[in-house]
Order: C-alpha cells, then structure tokens, then sequence
C-alpha cells in the first residue's frame, strides 16, 4: 500500500499553521478558499487531505524569487570572504563595522575563526618615507581606476590592494587615505 503523498501532508502542515497564528491570508494565498478554510477547521477532514495517497496540490518555482535568493547566497559567501582578507590585512574593528555592520564581538570571533592573533594597542605611524610612496601608489591606482573619492567602498578596494602591496596594515593606509581627501589632496 502506497503512504501519504508527503506534498499533501506540507501543505496541510502550513495551512492548519497559519489558520492557527491567525494568517488567514497565507493559507489563502496557496489557494484554498473560504470553503476549504472551513473544512480545515474539522480534525477529519484535515486528516483525509493530509493522509491522501494521491496528490491535490502541485509546486510553481517564480524563478525570480528563486535566482534573486541564490544570488544572495553568492553575495553573502563573497562578503564573508572580503571580510576575512580585510581583516588578514589588518582592518581595524571600526573600518569593518562601519563597511560591514558587525559588532565588536563578531568581528574578535571572526578574528578568532581564522586565526589571527589578538591585537595590542594601535598600529604604527607611517613614517615619511612610507607615506610618500604610499600618495604616490594611491593617486597613481586612483587615477588608473578613476574612482571617485566619495564611493568609500571602491577606496576601500584599492587601500586593501595598497595594503597586500606594501605589507601596511589597512586601518594605516585606510587612515591616510581619508587624511588626504578631506585635506583635497586627490
């Protein structure tokens, strides 16, 4: 003998849910009517439908739901992975708070799950000679990408970059970056 179709069961599942929470409206929009609301209400027949061997409803993808959610798996997954070289370049807790939103507890656990040590105290002053190659690296890589001194997020790409380049730690050249714009030295 064949068991419950297992579609049947879910949608009965969902519907006697919202019938329960009040969401009259939800049980509704998987297309029951009043009648069929009705009957719900009544432990037999919620029991015939949901132990049906055949089915009595069927599934639509809206593919754009579908592939608009997928996309955001594929953002989230590449934000994580920005996050952790942000912070391998030495992010400071502020700069990843303020690009990312995290708290202060998220981004030491962060820290944390990929290894990075802890940090003591603030990162060293760039001295004269770091600073002038590093204005020179920054116009050159601003004017080459002409990025424009107000979209922080494309600064923040090219001060990363700068950072894997010159092995500064990113909250310096970062810093340094912002000194420069807000004194119009772009």
């Amino acid at each position: 003998m064949s068991s419950p179709h297992p579609l049947n069961q879910a949608v009965i599942a969902q519907a006697l849910h919202d019938l329960r929470n009040g969401q009259l409206r939800r049980a509704k929009s998987m297309g029951f009517d009043d009648e069929d609301l009705n009957a719900l209400k009544h432990p037999a027949m919620a029991s015939v439908l949901a132990n049906a061997h055949v089915s009595w409803c069927s599934v639509a993808i809206n593919r754009e739901v579908l592939r608009r959610l997928l996309h955001q798996a594929d953002d989230v997954t590449q934000e994580v992975v920005r996050i952790d070289r942000l912070l391998r370049l030495g992010a400071s807790t502020e700069l990843i708070s303020k690009f990312f939103g995290l708290t202060h507890q998220e981004i030491a656990l962060r820290r944390s799950v990929i290894g990075l040590p802890k940090r003591k105290g603030r990162h060293p002053v760039l001295t004269e000679e770091e600073d002038v190659d590093l204005w020179r690296r920054w116009s050159a890589a601003a004017k080459k990408q002409e990025v424009p001194f107000d979209d922080d997020m494309e600064t923040l790409g090219i001060a990363a970059d700068l950072a894997e380049a010159t092995g500064l730690p990113l909250s310096v050249i970062w810093n340094a970056i912002q000194g420069w714009i807000d004194e119009g030295l772009t």
